[in-house]
């Protein structure tokens, strides 16, 4: 079960990998159902334009009357965006095609980095009481992930088991290495998880083989598989772990969020 939401703030983690399609909103939904079944509570924060978290958690697109567009430029409260998900303990801050211009309006502010963190940081926020924030990021190394890893404790990587996806870590780390230098010196590394994984692919063996082999302890355990229901639950606006209990997709993002439990009491990371 959770700590007293009175003793320490809430572990805020961005999910981010500037390559699409490597199961990052899948990740973000999951993991998030995942610590709320262990009793923590959860808010999502829906970074992404396309607006998929929030579709996943059970927030139609007709219920986006505040989105995190209002968090960063009208500078509104997390708390007054924040609605309830499908799921018992999650929370959700939505997202739709409005963001898509985020980047550009922000330009001229001077704070332009740090308007989540400050968001984050807010009295009302904090008495709000949730363990987790997870913030699923757009498929790019744009104002909006910037924000997000600025206002971070540290990053969560998918990585998809496929040619190639080693290759597409180093812009990001060197985004990470900027940031902790410039703006977020507490920055680290949640973990890298390997996604879509197919054990019967020699290909999928060898990719994860080498992340291991490369990155080390900075790999989860835990591997995500290639599973049809991780791909249904969506369209039913549910967590795999909602949709089908028992499938290897939920028992694998269940060790995931063991995994990041048991990260945020040791204090460990990357």
């Amino acid at each position: 079960m959770s700590e007293s939401n009175s003793r320490r703030s809430p572990k805020v983690i961005a999910v981010a990998n500037q390559k699409g399609g490597v199961g990052k909103t899948t990740t973000t939904i999951n993991l998030a159902a995942g610590l709320s079944e262990f009793g923590y509570k959860v808010l999502v924060i829906d970074f992404d334009p396309q607006g998929n978290a929030s579709t996943g958690l059970g927030v139609s697109p007709e219920a986006r009357g505040k989105t995190s567009y209002d968090l960063l430029l009208e500078q509104a409260l997390i708390t007054d965006l924040c609605q309830n998900s499908t799921v018992p303990g999650i929370s959700v801050c939505p997202a739709n095609a409005d963001l898509a211009s985020a980047d550009i309006e922000l330009v001229s502010s001077e704070k332009r980095s740090f308007l989540l963190a400050d968001a984050v940081s807010e009295a009302s926020f904090l008495a709000a009481g949730f363990d987790f924030v997870l913030v699923d990021c757009p498929p790019s190394l744009s104002l909006l992930t910037v924000n997000a890893l600025v206002a971070a404790e540290s990053v969560l990587v998918p990585l998809q088991s496929e040619f190639f996806a080693l290759e597409g870590l180093s812009q990001l780390m060197l985004t990470i290495r900027d940031i902790r230098k410039s703006a977020n010196p507490r920055l680290r590394i949640e973990g890298v998880l390997i996604t879509m994984a197919d054990s019967r692919n020699r290909l999928s063996q060898q990719v994860e083989a080498d992340a291991r082999a490369n990155l080390g302890d900075m790999v989860f355990a835990t591997t995500i598989p290639r599973n049809v229901r991780v791909s249904e639950a969506p369209s039913f606006a549910l967590p795999v772990l909602q949709y089908d209990p028992t499938s290897k997709g939920a028992e694998a993002y269940r060790r995931l969020a063991l995994e990041v439990i048991s990260r945020r009491s040791s204090g460990r990371a990357a």
